[in-house]
């Protein structure tokens, strides 16, 4: 029975991988974006993490987790193209559209989720029974399904993090043959600094699991040495990679020697200025523990207080919420690695009443939340992005209300099309940008698809939600404006726009459910 449970909840997995919700802007702009511009020359936009005079993002995660596969992919397409397997009109022959390589890198998350989290979750739980629990809580929870499955730095770490303490245990495994190994150590090595390449943040989970390891490498001296080695030796590699990166010439012994680019030191000095971190958004310190932990594991908080499991994965977890409890940026997802850990760590109810009661709510919670965050959270975006790739006439796109757009999604449009994101400024602003690109309203503006063969066209993309617009769509001059729709997408939900102190709860909750939908309008005015 719990294998064909599983078996659904990895088929839910897919389904949520292949939904095209947009989490949060770091899941394209903190990697995807920057290795794509790499691999296949999309023009495409660095943001500061990457430009800043001490940048703090590392390159070297990202090479083997996004830049492998996309190479893969262009040597595949290549092959199919050059063997007429593919229709290359576009762009050149054989060239590969952006969103072919966004769902392979979604369908690879998927992948990476499916065998080494749930494998690491099989390894670290010993009992069978508590093993079956653990793996089907892990796989029905909507952070799974959804955050894990999108290209997160933090759903990488999520992997670093339980494979980690993986290797920590079989290190400490005194019954195994492994325990004469240096392989296990080696190995940890490696993942340990690619860990804190890929986030600063990682340290802090294996804060507890690691004093273990002290007596254990006191008493096998040979063990640390291979450790320590190979993290060495892949911190030069990780260094190399950077600076190599980050240097506008090709790089020499000289550059490595004397101008390093150590992108971790780099971040860790801007988390540590409050400063820097208040322009990110500053939380009280029991953000994490009474707020993002009952956001992100619902009714499984409260199984915690109820004899946990007491092992190096509740110690991991304890561990890294009170290190990220200090800094004061806390978003929910910094706590993506804890999520599996927690839910190992859990028993149920034994109370057959209780029980399932408790299954009942933790199923719609994450029905709701799985809906919510995987298919309807900012749905829109990428699917907006597509439809302005194929617009011939477009060359100016303004994106109010929404997160920030992926450009590198255009499929090479982004050489025309200036894209500019004005989430937050105020309508009567928003007027005034329009205003200033509208093109001139002609006959052909007024026909079926005519207007598909100007040379210039301005386009507004903002969720139907935003109920300011109202007024100006059906306007046939007011401010010299007039509003086109030609696209709409359903499946968008803005909830960047509650306004719960003028609005009232229900009106907000039926203004923003009530007219989910992202919409794009194409812009001209009377001259």
């Amino acid at each position: 029975m719990w294998r064909r449970a599983y078996l659904l909840l990895v088929l839910v997995r897919l389904w949520f991988a292949l939904s095209p919700s947009y989490l949060h802007p770091d899941e394209n702009f903190q990697g995807p974006e920057v290795i794509a511009g790499q691999i296949f020359s999309y023009p495409v936009r660095r943001t500061w993490e990457f430009t800043s005079e001490w940048p703090i993002r590392s390159v070297f995660p990202l090479w083997p987790v996004y830049g492998l596969p996309m190479l893969l992919l262009r040597w595949l397409w290549s092959g199919f193209s050059n063997s007429g397997g593919i229709d290359g009109k576009e762009g050149g022959h054989g060239e590969i559209p952006p969103i072919a390589v966004f769902w392979t890198l979604r369908l690879l998350m998927f992948v990476i989720s499916f065998v080494l989290e749930d494998w690491a979750i099989h390894e670290l739980v010993q009992s069978p029974r508590h093993r079956r629990v653990a793996v089907l809580l892990v796989a029905s929870s909507y952070v799974t399904w959804t955050f894990q499955t999108h290209t997160f730095s933090n759903s990488v770490e999520t992997l670093v993090v339980a494979w980690s303490l993986v290797l920590i245990e079989r290190i400490l495994d005194t019954t195994s043959q492994q325990s004469s190994s240096l392989l296990s150590p080696a190995v940890l090595g490696v993942v340990a600094v690619f860990g804190v390449f890929n986030r600063i943040t990682f340290p802090a989970f294996l804060l507890i699991p690691g004093l273990r390891l002290i007596p254990h490498f006191w008493n096998r001296p040979l063990m640390l040495a291979t450790l320590v080695a190979s993290a060495l030796f892949t911190v030069a590699i990780a260094i190399s990679l950077d600076t190599s990166f980050y240097t506008p010439h090709s790089i020499g012994w000289s550059d490595l020697l004397r101008h390093p680019v150590i992108t971790p030191w780099n971040n860790l000095r801007y988390n540590l200025s409050p400063t820097n971190l208040a322009e990110h958004g500053l939380h009280p310190w029991y953000q994490h523990l009474l707020v993002n932990i009952p956001l992100l594991v619902g009714p499984a908080a409260a199984l915690l207080f109820v004899q946990p499991h007491l092992s190096l994965r509740l110690y991991s977890a304890i561990s890294g919420i009170f290190v990220l409890s200090i800094f004061q940026h806390q978003e929910a997802r910094f706590l993506q690695p804890v999520i599996p850990l927690i839910l190992s760590s859990v028993q149920l109810p034994k109370s057959p009443t209780v029980m399932k009661v408790w299954v009942g709510s933790w199923i719609a919670f994450n029905v709701v939340l799985g809906l919510l965050m995987g298919t309807y959270h900012q749905g829109g975006i990428v699917p907006g992005q597509v439809f302005l790739s194929t617009q011939p006439d477009a060359t100016h796109a303004i994106w109010w209300k929404t997160y920030m757009p992926p450009i590198w999604l255009l499929n090479g449009k982004n050489e025309v099309l200036k894209t500019r994101d004005v989430m937050n400024i105020e309508g009567s602003s928003l007027l005034e940008e329009l205003g200033k690109l509208a093109t001139c309203d002609t006959p052909a503006d007024r026909r079926n698809n005519e207007y598909l063969k100007e040379r210039n066209g301005t386009y507004l993309v903002a969720p139907l939600s935003a109920t300011w617009l109202d007024p100006y769509l059906p306007n046939k001059g007011l401010e010299g404006l007039r509003f086109r729709e030609v696209w709409r997408y359903r499946q968008h939900f803005n909830l960047d726009d509650l306004d719960w102190a003028e609005d009232g709860f229900l009106p907000t909750i039926k203004r923003v459910v009530g007219r989910r939908g992202l919409a794009a309008w194409r812009v001209t005015r009377s001259c």
